[in-house]
């Protein structure tokens, strides 16, 4: 069967038609790389500037003046390294927890089938339509004063793990993709004696290796870009993450250190993503289809 597209083969055959395609297909795709690739360009090559170009107006396109100890400069003068290793540190704690608490919470609604399972798996999504800004004040006087054990969990990595583990739209994902796996799979090894906890270890798990990296690489790149929690969390500075730690020290900073530092700052989720674009998307879309 053939595919239907907005252009007909035998119309795409035609020198004229196929000229317009390709002119059409160019333009939308360069306008769409300008777009998002635009100001990117403009972050690396402003952090090559001098100080007195990186403000001029109109912006030069190209460097004048290349300067690349602007980025050696801003690792020392803002204490990157420091900055970097507790961003790892609060990164990978929540990726930890995520997988234990996460994964355990989607197996259990998707193959134990707890009583009152879709009362409790609706709840957890009707918090996806909640805005993050609405529950920062809750989620403050939470960790300030933690209920029954009554800690202050400022200034620790637990303020930024915990509210990190109740990530609604990750359960989500790896439900659907647990709903995908065949029954007749999980039914075999509990015939063989397995436990749930023995199914889950040896046959769910290695099953399930693309949507836990999409889960991985969510749960990361979500503490890295976090701005206002880590701020009101962390008020000490050797314990800030890298984007509170570049905004409390911006002040008293050439421009250029500053977007040189900033650009340093992004590298890290840029490589992840380029090195993962394929397992994002796969893992999103595995599930979607059983068969």
């Amino acid at each position: 069967m053939s595919t239907r597209t907005l252009i007909s083969p035998a119309q795409l055959a035609k020198p004229r038609a196929k000229a317009l395609y390709r002119a059409t297909f160019a333009l939308v795709v360069g306008g769409f790389s300008l777009v998002f690739l635009g100001p990117l360009y403009w972050m690396v090559s402003s952090g090559f500037k001098d100080t007195q170009e990186v403000v001029r107006t109109p912006p030069t396109l190209v460097p004048g003046s290349f300067a690349p100890e602007n980025y050696t400069r801003a690792w020392e003068v803002m204490d990157l390294s420091t900055l970097l290793f507790n961003t790892l540190y609060y990164a990978f704690g929540a990726l930890a927890f995520q997988l234990v608490l996460d994964v355990a919470a989607a197996y259990s609604l998707s193959k134990l089938r707890p009583v009152f399972g879709k009362a409790i798996l609706g709840g957890m999504l009707v918090t996806l339509m909640i805005p993050a800004t609405v529950l920062v004040v809750p989620q403050y006087l939470t960790v300030l004063d933690v209920p029954v054990v009554e800690r202050n969990l400022l200034n620790t990595p637990w303020a930024i793990w915990l509210p990190a583990v109740t990530n609604a739209f990750n359960i989500f994902l790896l439900k659907r993709f647990f709903d995908s796996i065949p029954k007749e799979l999980l039914d075999a090894a509990a015939m063989d004696g397995a436990s749930p906890l023995r199914i889950l270890r040896s046959i769910v798990l290695p099953i399930s290796r693309p949507i836990l990296g999409v889960v991985s690489i969510f749960a990361v790149v979500g503490v890295w870009k976090d701005f206002l929690w880590p701020m009101l969390t962390l008020p000490d500075p050797s314990k800030q993450t890298l984007n509170v730690g570049i905004y409390s020290l911006s002040t008293g900073v050439p421009v250029n250190v500053l977007i040189a530092a900033l650009t340093i700052a992004s590298v890290p989720t840029l490589l992840i993503f380029l090195v993962f674009q394929r397992n994002i998307m796969s893992g999103l879309t595995a599930g979607g289809l059983k068969g």
